[in-house]
Parts: structure tokens; C-alpha cells; sequence
């Protein structure tokens, strides 16, 4: 039996039905991930840690399909804010405290961090997103994760 994890908890105290999926911890690429669980994609979101250029600004959540790159003057638009720049993979582990790979918006709602969703999963009505740590997704519906993390929904990302 999978330990219950905060995300998990979080789904459940706000009466979210979510179904656990789980693949390799070692894998972290999220189109591969997608492979080995049978679909597509379109269907896996992964998150990313951004950070502003600005002093003084919180780090931002951004949500995107698997097959998808991030467009950082779209998200620093969608934000209200100059410009934004990806964290390292060391910095994103240090702000959130979940390893590269398993950073989850659902983990990470104590923070308050701004979370933006990337519009085309407003045509879905589940997505894949991390569980909080390798090896492990939830799958949610987009209406429930939106109202959970308090996300907003922006264009904020490119095809491939």
C-alpha cells in the first residue's frame, strides 16, 4: 500500500476523488512517464518552479502539459511581472523541498505561491499531476485541481 501523502490528504479534505498511478522513481521525464503509463502526453501535466526577476516576489507554480514547453514572457504576463526565469533544478529542490521530479502544486499549497495552469487543460477533464514525490501522479479532475491550489488558467506554454 502507497503512503498517504500531504497531496493526498489536501485532495481529501476538500472531498476530491483522485486515483494514485505510480512508475519508476527514477524516471522524471514527464513524456516519458507518460509512455509508461499509457497515455498520452497531453494528459501529464508536469510543474515547474519559475522565479521572478523582481526582488521581493514569490516563486511561481506553472502547470504544463508533458508534450509542451514554457513560454517565460507568457507566464511574466499572465503574473503581472516583468520577467521570470526557470529556477536550477538545485534552487527549485531548496525552495520547495520536494525532489526534482516530484514538485507538485498539491504539495506546496502552505506556500501560497501564485500556480497558473496552461489553458489547453481546460479541454480535458482529468490531468496526471505529481503526487509530491518520484515515482508517483494523481489523477485529478482539472475543475478540482483549479479550485484546490487556487490556480489561474493562462496561455503559458508552446507546442513541443
Amino acid at each position: 500500500m502507497t503512503a498517504k501523502l500531504n497531496s493526498m490528504r489536501l485532495l481529501e479534505k476538500h472531498q476530491v476523488p483522485y486515483e494514485v498511478t505510480e512508475f519508476p522513481d527514477t524516471e522524471r521525464d514527464a513524456e516519458v512517464i507518460a509512455e509508461i503509463l499509457g497515455v498520452p502526453a497531453f494528459m501529464v501535466y508536469k510543474t515547474l518552479v519559475v522565479q521572478p526577476v523582481e526582488t521581493g516576489k514569490k516563486p511561481l507554480l506553472a502547470l504544463i502539459a508533458a508534450d509542451r514547453s514554457l513560454n517565460l514572457k507568457k507566464l511574466a504576463a499572465a503574473a503581472g511581472t516583468k520577467k521570470v526565469v526557470m529556477a536550477a533544478h538545485k534552487d527549485a529542490e531548496a525552495l520547495t523541498g520536494l525532489k526534482v521530479g516530484g514538485i507538485s502544486a498539491l504539495a506546496l499549497t502552505h506556500k501560497n505561491w501564485p500556480v497558473f495552469l496552461d489553458q489547453p487543460a481546460m479541454e480535458l477533464e482529468h490531468v496526471l499531476v505529481s503526487a509530491g514525490q518520484r515515482g508517483m501522479d494523481l489523477r485529478v479532475r482539472v475543475a478540482d485541481l483549479i479550485r484546490v491550489v487556487g490556480a489561474r488558467v493562462a496561455e503559458i506554454s508552446l507546442a513541443g
